[in-house]
């Protein structure tokens, strides 16, 4: 046992963990891959024997990689298990442990330290996809098959969601109040590039339902990606930009159209000691962040047009395990006119998109996604609504895999809602 691997583990959180096996049936890993190690506790075990000396740090990596970190286990845990820092402490262990290539060296540096945190390279991405998919380009790629030997970008091209060009926000910040209600919108990075149009869909309801939308150009990317990746530095250095982004304005709320993304915004006072200054400014960032869906259950939708279809609701993980917002999506849904919700059966487990999980380990990912896709199966629906654009993604690959792309479609609850009330992009 070494005091300094103590320090960087969360170890003493470990005995909070009476092993009484309540999160096995909330755990999707646990559920496909049927193997102890790859359940919650098994994983606390694993974090609690490292730091003891009783295994090397590399026995947990293969237990610890394949978390999908959906952080159901901490809904359904009886003791209060902080998991989720447990699990977080053991990722930047692992991560300052592996001797990597100057190929993995390079690619994590080009993603996290430029193109996440760079609005001018996100853009281009965005216009590349945009000229991939309006030249047709895309369309000869699926119909001759040209990415067969690599199945997982073959599916995940077909998945791909029809990209709109990002536009900037033109709203500019008003010191003078004109509603009631001021919101700062926070745009994120991969829901910028794929899904411009739902933030555009956004922004529109919540303008046309008596809410002052403004957008920030300072903001920059949440940092997500880079904390699941162990890169706890990059996270605290993007945490202050926002944090200091959004104190100049006089804003009620900070809205987002992202469960993960929302769910790190959340969390920003983790990642500085109690007591400090950026705490103290972190804990006041938070408490005005806010999902999309808590502000359009506020609002009196105007509800303009019905849409008869059935419909299910895979909900973000993040969204519901962390941000704990479970019952606001239900409401909007089931108020919307026409459409006739029904329960999937275990929707609360992930469906394996998990950031860029289904990228790093695309067969396990598919394990997963495969449980999930029995059940939307089984319910037959004509919709399935998310609230996350890895989710949306993940789901309609599964809607490709299954021969259903005919059948069911998948939205963002933002594009139902603007469906319903009539509104578009501008």
């Amino acid at each position: 046992m070494t005091e300094q691997l103590i320090e960087k583990l969360d170890y003493q959180a470990t005995f909070d963990c009476v092993q009484c096996g309540y999160c096995l049936p909330a755990c999707p890993t646990y559920l496909a891959f049927k193997k102890e190690k790859h359940s919650p506790r098994g994983r606390i075990n694993l974090v609690q024997m490292a730091a003891e000396g009783k295994i090397d740090i590399e026995d947990m990596r293969e237990g610890i990689d394949l978390c999908l970190g959906c952080r159901a286990c901490e809904t359904v845990c009886p003791t209060n298990v902080r998991y989720g820092d447990i699990l977080m402490s053991a990722v930047e262990v692992l991560k300052d442990n592996k001797k990597m290539g100057l190929f993995e060296k390079g690619v994590r540096t080009a993603a996290f330290k430029v193109v996440l945190k760079n609005k001018q390279i996100l853009r281009l991405v965005n216009r590349s996809l945009y000229a991939y998919q309006v030249t047709g380009v895309k369309r000869v790629v699926n119909r001759r098959n040209l990415l067969k030997p690599m199945e997982k970008y073959r599916d995940l091209n077909k998945a791909m969601p029809e990209v709109q060009l990002s536009k900037r926000l033109k709203n500019p910040p008003n010191p003078f109040r004109k509603s009631a209600i001021q919101v700062g919108f926070f745009q994120g990075c991969i829901m910028d590039v794929f899904f411009s149009r739902i933030n555009d869909l956004a922004v529109n309801i919540l303008n046309g339902h008596g809410m002052e939308v403004t957008n920030i150009p300072s903001q920059t990317c949440c940092g997500a990606l880079q904390h699941h990746a162990g890169e706890h530095n990059q996270t605290v250095e993007l945490a202050k930009k926002n944090i200091a982004a959004y104190e100049g304005y006089d804003f009620d709320y900070i809205v987002n159209t992202i469960g993960g993304c929302g769910a790190t915004l959340k969390e920003y006072p983790k990642l500085f000691q109690e007591g400090t200054e950026w705490h103290e400014r972190a804990l006041k960032f938070t408490a005005k962040v806010r999902d999309i869906s808590e502000l359009m259950a506020m609002a009196d939708l105007d509800f303009q047009y019905e849409i008869p279809k059935n419909a299910v609701f895979q909900p973000s993980c993040h969204l519901e395990n962390v941000q704990q917002v479970f019952e606001d999506p239900l409401k909007i849904i089931k108020r919307i006119p026409g459409l006739n919700y029904m329960e999937l059966k275990d929707k609360a487990l992930c469906c394996g998109s998990a950031g860029i999980y289904n990228i790093l380990h695309f067969e396990e990912s598919m394990q997963i996604l495969d449980m999930k896709m029995k059940n939307v199966k089984t319910a037959r629906p004509e919709l399935i609504i998310t609230s996350n654009p890895g989710c949306h993604i993940q789901m309609q690959l599964g809607v490709e895999r299954e021969g259903l792309s005919n059948v069911i479609s998948v939205k963002h609850i933002v594009e139902v809602v603007a469906e319903a009330c009539g509104i578009q992009t501008t």
